[in-house]
């Protein structure tokens, strides 16, 4: 008999403001280090914030943030921006003997954030040598645009941080920034590429099933959504 997987419950936080969801996942992290709880996955929205990773000359691309906060964080990456219209998530997760690689990892997300926009109706793919996933219209032979960063964290061999979608944000605002070393107009949305826009339960619901799926874990039925 096959062992069980793990279970993945999923929390939406709805809007809140960074520092207060990484006070979350921290905690979290504290929680799954010591063996508590379940592995999880938290979605959330937040206020307009600029966020730097551990990437060496990261500060040197930011350009212009105004009234925006910058919050340096122990994320890997570079900078980007997070606001109104993107999807955050944040997979805490207990890696277990066998899923301990961290790139392995990284792939497992771009696999489930491809299925994902897939889905919704656009050419998924990555980009060789950066990190996160890109989209472009079906059938067309366009230049693809980053509709996904992602940017993680481990200790312990427990995850957090983790991918932002763009889903319907101003793109304007990613002129703040050179986000992750490319220039702002590389960036895209679900709405600036015709994809079909589900609902937010919907789309965390999604969400949710391509990360469980590319990731080996059980969605927990007493997540909350919505």
């Amino acid at each position: 008999m096959s062992p069980s997987l793990p279970t993945l419950r999923v929390r939406d936080l709805g809007v809140l403001e960074y520092e207060r969801a990484l006070a979350h996942q921290r905690a979290l992290v504290e929680a799954r280090s010591a063996g508590d709880g379940v592995d999880a996955l938290l979605v959330v929205e937040h206020p307009a914030v600029i966020t730097l990773g551990r990437r060496r000359g990261a500060d040197a691309h930011i350009i212009t943030p105004g009234t925006t906060p910058v919050v340096r964080v122990e994320r890997g990456g570079d900078v980007t921006w997070h606001g109104p219209g993107q999807l955050i998530g944040y997979p805490i997760l207990a890696l277990r003997d066998g899923e301990r690689d961290v790139h392995r990892f990284l792939r497992g997300l771009e696999d489930a954030l491809i299925g994902l926009l897939s889905e919704l109706g656009l050419d998924a793919l990555r980009v060789p040598g950066a990190t996160g996933v890109w989209a472009r219209r079906p059938g067309t032979h366009d230049d693809p645009q980053k509709l996904v960063s992602l940017g993680i964290a481990i200790t312990h061999w427990v995850t957090f941080h983790g991918f932002a979608l763009n889903v319907d944000p101003d793109l304007a605002e990613f002129g703040r920034i050179q986000p992750c070393g490319f220039a702002p107009e590389r960036m895209g949305s679900l709405a600036s590429l015709g994809a079909r826009l589900p609902s937010r339960d919907e789309l965390i619901a999604r969400v949710a099933f391509h990360l469980a799926r590319a990731l080996g874990r059980a969605l927990d039925r007493d997540s909350t959504i919505g």
